[in-house]
């Protein structure tokens, strides 16, 4: 036996071994139970009846005589331990308290319950019962039933089964978002006036310190290139100036055209510097909050056609989704 297995049974308490006992014990007979059940349904179908008298004949009598003469006498033995069984959890529930009322464990444990009635279509309930036991024994890492194969089977196709329900709904839904989208016409409307306006000077403030940030981070980053390209620019400029080309004819033209030339960039090139500058000044900010909000109402004016191109693209988005639920992922998954 592992030592692991060893440790972990060493610190369960006496009342555990003792819920695990019963448990094993409740398991074992409700498998006595449901295979008694299956045995006498097959025996009573006479094609099976008389191919069991022929092959045993002795053993059919006896079956014949002590047990399907007296099956429900029988059933009842089983309900009878199953009733207590019920009892007896219960009890235990309301003792350690484990639901939030004392009448909820038969509500819970609603199979348990049922399958105490003996009637053919309740019997099969009780299979529901070893189901509960084992996942019991699982918490308690008796068992693992992650290593079964009739788990990974099991699994496979609960899961998608529980795939498939969950896309045809979520398809149906967004089915009647477009279709709500399309009727309501005012919808863009109420969308600006209930989600944006509320929030209106956070995004502006946001919406500015980014520009900011862009701003700056873009001239830090840039700096060199946009000071050559302004200077460049003067000097393509003075370059095709007729007054300047006139200057230049003039004794010692040449020399003063190009101080004019490197004054003229010095001094743009510190203008732009000095305004990069400035945009961490208040007034700054300021400035570009109050642009931006006249680009936000802007922007915010509804016409029918904005409201039409809204709603059109939010429709278009919905069939992206729909198409994207739509697929069947788990054919990739258990491929």
């Amino acid at each position: 036996m592992p030592s692991s297995f060893l440790s972990q049974s060493q610190q369960r308490s006496g009342t555990e071994w003792l819920y695990l006992a019963w448990d094993v014990f409740i398991i074992v007979l409700v498998g006595i139970n449901l295979t008694l059940l299956l045995f006498d349904s097959f025996f009573i179908i006479p094609p099976l009846n008389e191919a069991f008298e022929a092959v045993a004949p002795g053993l059919y009598q006896a079956y014949q005589q002590n047990i399907h003469a007296n099956f429900y006498e029988i059933d009842l033995v089983f309900v009878s331990i199953f009733i207590f069984d019920v009892l007896l959890g219960w009890a235990a529930a309301i003792i350690e308290r484990r639901y939030h009322r004392w009448f909820f464990y038969p509500f819970v444990h609603w199979y348990d319950v049922l399958g105490c009635i003996p009637l053919a279509g309740f019997r099969l309930l009780r299979a529901l019962r070893i189901l509960g036991l084992l996942l019991r024994l699982q918490k308690l890492n008796l068992i693992d039933m992650r290593g079964w194969w009739i788990y990974h089977f099991l699994y496979k196709y609960y899961d998608i089964l529980l795939e498939e329900l969950s896309d045809r709904i979520a398809v149906r839904l967004l089915g009647n978002v477009q279709q709500q989208i399309q009727k309501d016409n005012s919808l863009s409307q109420r969308m600006i006036e209930q989600v944006i306006m509320p929030r209106r000077e956070e995004l502006i403030r946001e919406i500015a310190q980014r520009i900011e940030t862009m701003v700056d981070g873009a001239y830090r980053n840039r700096r060199g290139d946009l000071m050559r390209y302004i200077s460049a620019l003067i000097g393509r400029a003075l370059e095709d100036s007729p007054e300047i080309q006139r200057l230049r004819r003039l004794p010692m033209g040449e020399q003063l055209s190009r101080v004019l030339d490197d004054t003229l960039s010095d001094i743009v090139c510190r203008l732009v510097n000095e305004a990069m500058m400035g945009m961490r000044s208040p007034e700054f900010s300021n400035l570009v909050e109050g642009v931006t909000s006249n680009a936000m109402d802007t922007l915010l004016e509804v016409d029918e056609r904005s409201s039409r191109i809204t709603e059109q693209a939010l429709v278009d988005i919905l069939e992206i989704l729909k198409t994207e639920i739509s697929r069947q992922q788990w054919k990739e998954k258990y491929a």
